[in-house]
């Protein structure tokens, strides 16, 4: 994920789904056409502290969203 900090702001800040983590984490989904590897979507773990105020657990690139999950909040 090296150099790739913009994406994973612009995941978190404008996300296409989120998703409920296993510990109290959400994971923020955007799908890129374009990155280092090919189409992709990129998964951003992170935890709010408050709406405003939060930080990123990690961030990876993947071919699929989890099935497993359960959707919090999904774009139209």
């Amino acid at each position: 994920m090296d150099g790739q900090k913009d994406m994973v702001l612009e995941t978190i800040a404008e996300p296409d789904v989120i998703q409920e983590g296993d510990f109290g984490e959400l994971v923020a989904i955007r799908f890129y056409r374009s990155t280092p590897l090919t189409s992709k979507y990129l998964a951003a773990i992170y935890k709010e502290n408050i709406r405003a105020d939060g930080f990123v657990i990690t961030a990876y690139f993947t071919s699929k969203t989890s099935e497993r999950r359960n959707v919090i909040w999904e774009r139209l």
